[in-house]
């Protein structure tokens, strides 16, 4: 090919990550071209030719110009491989550090995530550490720890050998947030939705009252997920923000029962009213109180049953006058007999069977 003129071009593009190098040499040998000629007629130094053909220099899009030229092979052709090459030398080097890391998913729910769909079960360690990654959107596992370095583990002693848990749970519930229409964040609008959702709990099926919910909230601005909990997070609830305008309230399947479900939503509300936007405040029955955690469950106590309407509780003697005051309250017979039984009124079995245990489905993973 000796006589082949420089101009010809190739109809070819590699799909795989040759060495640019070697196809130089290739492209060489073809028109029966030395490197010193390759460097006469790309103004080059014979020793830059010969360290792109091993490889320890690149070929730069300049230069992939003046190949172009005194080759016949296209510059993107060029470029391409270059591109390809440096992926692929990447990807191997970060190969070599995620090795490193493995170890790390031993501390990770991933068969958990894997049974849940939320990722691929791999075979090689490696390719598994880039699944985990990728589910929490994350490069490495030190951008990993600077991402969740801001989540309140309040109770750190408890959570720390869980904290794998917690975060998965909490990135399932960003990735189901984001696919519910939410308005920008509006105070009012928010607190008329807390008004409105209060009224929700007297329908017992979750299949009618969670889009409901999930709707009336997205328009204040806060979107409502309800996310079985992964194994060790023992989580009832978080709240935090996903975006100045944007907050997400996350429940658990933890507690079923339909008194303690709607205390967190209400209790996570206020949270949400609260405007803690710089942490993530998780809910678990151990946590010790803080000042927003006895404010919140406040809120969350007289929002269900006002105080003006206490007193109504201490008259109640049968569950037919549960029945009854609910009805005035407008609320669940479940949730007052959740009141009474933690006021101590009543003993904890009495009247257990106007609780309703929701069952949700699974559909959320």
């Amino acid at each position: 090919m000796a006589d082949e003129a420089p101009g010809t071009t190739y109809g070819y593009e590699p799909d795989y990550a040759v060495p640019p190098g070697a196809t130089l040499e290739e492209v060489l040998e073809r028109h029966g071209m030395a490197q010193a000629d390759l460097a006469r007629r790309t103004g080059l130094s014979a020793k830059h030719v010969n360290q792109m053909i091993k490889g320890a220099a690149s070929i730069s899009p300049e230069i992939a110009l003046r190949l172009e030229r005194a080759t016949g092979v296209p510059a993107r052709i060029w470029n391409s491989l270059e591109a390809a090459y440096q992926v692929e030398r990447s990807r191997k080097q970060e190969a070599a550090a995620l090795r490193a890391d493995t170890s790390w998913l031993n501390e990770l729910p991933v068969s958990e995530l894997v049974n849940r769909g939320w990722i691929r079960a791999r075979t090689n360690a490696v390719d598994q550490l880039r699944e985990v990654l990728a589910f929490f959107g994350v490069a490495n596992r030190d951008a990993f720890n600077v991402l969740w370095s801001n989540v309140a583990f309040r109770r750190a002693h408890a959570f720390e050998s869980d904290s794998g848990a917690v975060a998965a749970w909490l990135r399932i519930g960003e990735l189901l947030a984001s696919e519910i229409p939410c308005e920008p964040f509006d105070r009012g609008t928010f607190v008329a939705a807390l008004h409105e959702a209060r009224h929700l709990t007297c329908e017992q099926d979750p299949a009618i009252w969670v889009p409901d919910l999930q709707e009336r909230c997205g328009a204040a601005g806060v979107a409502v997920v309800i996310v079985k909990e992964i194994s060790g997070s023992r989580v009832n609830g978080a709240t935090r923000w996903l975006a100045p305008d944007l907050a997400l309230i996350q429940l658990s399947f933890r507690h079923r029962t339909n008194d303690i479900f709607w205390f967190t939503f209400f209790h996570e509300g206020r949270h949400v009213l609260q405007q803690a936007k710089r942490q993530v405040i998780l809910e678990d029955t151990d946590t010790e109180k803080d000042e927003l955690e006895r404010d919140a469950d406040q809120f969350a106590t007289n929002f269900l049953i006002p105080s003006r309407y206490r007193p109504l509780l201490d008259n109640i003697q049968t569950l037919e006058d549960v029945e009854r005051v609910a009805t005035e309250l407008r609320i669940a017979p479940g949730i007052v007999v959740g009141r009474l039984h933690h006021e101590g009124l009543k003993p904890w079995k009495w009247g257990a069977r106007l609780k309703w245990r929701y069952k949700f489905t699974d559909s959320a993973r």
